[in-house]
């Protein structure tokens, strides 16, 4: 398991799931993530720092 520290663009929200593409691997597939863990504010194609089980905002 890794716990990161990594970073994600979303993709694609998809009602209560968000899917994330890992930075720098466009070849990974894409990370399925219900929106609840997320930061509520993001969109498609928000940037987001993952550490330590959390996501963060990119910026904030």
């Amino acid at each position: 398991m890794n716990f990161g520290p990594m970073e994600y663009t979303v993709a694609r929200i998809d009602g209560d799931y968000a899917y994330l593409q890992q930075e720098g691997s466009p070849q990974e597939e894409l990370k399925c993530v219900a929106r609840a863990l997320l930061p509520p504010e993001i969109a498609e194609g928000s940037l987001l720092h993952y550490e330590m089980m959390e996501y963060t905002l990119k910026g904030k």
